[in-house]
């Protein structure tokens, strides 16, 4: 299990360049003002109690920041913070031995906290309502339960999928707090503090050329970022300006709308294979030959959110945003009748 900050020698390039950009504190931390506000007010009112920090949920699509908050938050609380998801916890016995580990005032903070197995999530209720951990010794007739005091901590969890954790774990939460896309000028302001970081010449409008292709995600826009200083130094002077990032982000197939490949891939099936729908997520998932829960998770909430498509009951159907995007003429009778619930 990773303790701590990442160690930095075992990170990918990816993670570490991730890192290199990580805010430090709240102050730096551009974006989610109301979710920001909640989180300073609780660390502030605990330092004034001299308490520990009471048990966090941070959920929101991949890439807004869930991870990045975890550490200002331990940081901020002057805590140490301990870093684990919920696939590495394959048994009891690993949570236990997380728990076990932790110190008074320490932050746990479980990512995809959602993918936890439910014997394993029973062990965090005890342990997140009380501090105690249960803890069965041997099996049948010589089974029996020790209860072992844990310090006072405060567990941060994150999640992509809110709706898969279960109703007692959820409730278990001193304060749950859901990020948002981000919108232009804000992820404008994050690729121009990550290009000041990173020693990058760009121009305000170079930078908002590419935060309007970034999906309203900082870590796709500092992706972004960094593949326009590689167009710039090698087709350009190293300067990104505006022209400069339309031409690089040409080059990935990412349209004005932030739109990349299989974007464009699933509206055209969805239109054309399955008549604009409705079609099942399965059988989308199956035609573009992509995973489900990735375009579940990865490619449905931003095309939903800029009006591309539209979830029913009844599946997946393409809005006149998408006939649009595609030159083509929507259906009449497409969008008259109501969903059927």
């Amino acid at each position: 299990m990773s303790d701590n900050f990442y160690n930095e020698s075992n990170d990918t390039p990816d993670q570490a360049f991730e890192q290199s950009l990580r805010p430090p504190g709240f102050e730096e931390f551009c974006g989610q003002e109301k979710v920001k506000d909640r989180l300073m007010l609780m660390v502030e009112a605990a330092k004034r109690r001299g308490d520990v920090l009471g048990h966090i949920l941070l959920s929101g699509p991949p890439g807004l920041g869930k991870t990045t908050l975890a550490h200002i938050i331990a940081a901020a609380a002057n805590s140490k913070i301990h870093i684990t998801s919920g696939p590495q916890i394959e048994k009891a016995g690993d949570l236990a031995g997380i728990l076990t580990n932790l110190q008074e005032g320490d932050v746990l903070f479980i990512d995809e906290i959602h993918r936890l197995h439910p014997s394993v999530e029973e062990y965090l209720y005890p342990a997140m309502e009380d501090f105690k951990l249960d803890i069965i010794i041997d099996q049948g007739p010589n089974a029996r339960t020790i209860r072992l005091a844990l310090p006072p901590f405060t567990l941060v969890g994150a999640t992509t999928r809110a709706g898969m954790l279960t109703a007692p774990l959820r409730s278990r939460f001193g304060l749950t707090d859901r990020l948002d896309y981000y919108p232009v000028n804000e992820l404008a302001q994050i690729i121009q503090r990550s290009a000041r970081l990173l020693d990058i010449e760009i121009e305000p409008a170079g930078a908002k050329e590419i935060a309007m292709r970034s999906r309203g995600t900082p870590r796709v826009a500092n992706m972004l970022l960094r593949w326009a200083r590689d167009f710039a130094q090698v087709k350009a002077d190293g300067v990104i300006r505006p022209q400069v990032a339309r031409d690089a982000l040409a080059m990935r197939e990412i349209d004005e709308d932030g739109l990349d490949e299989m974007d464009k891939r699933i509206l055209e099936f969805t239109i054309h294979k399955f008549s604009g729908g409705p079609v099942g997520l399965s059988s989308l998932a199956v035609a573009v030959g992509e995973d489900a829960s990735t375009l579940e998770d990865v490619y449905e909430p931003y095309l939903i959110m800029q009006g591309f498509l539209k979830r029913t009951p009844r599946g997946r159907v393409a809005m006149p945003a998408a006939y649009a995007k595609l030159g083509l003429n929507p259906p009449r009778t497409a969008y008259e009748q109501p969903d059927l619930l």
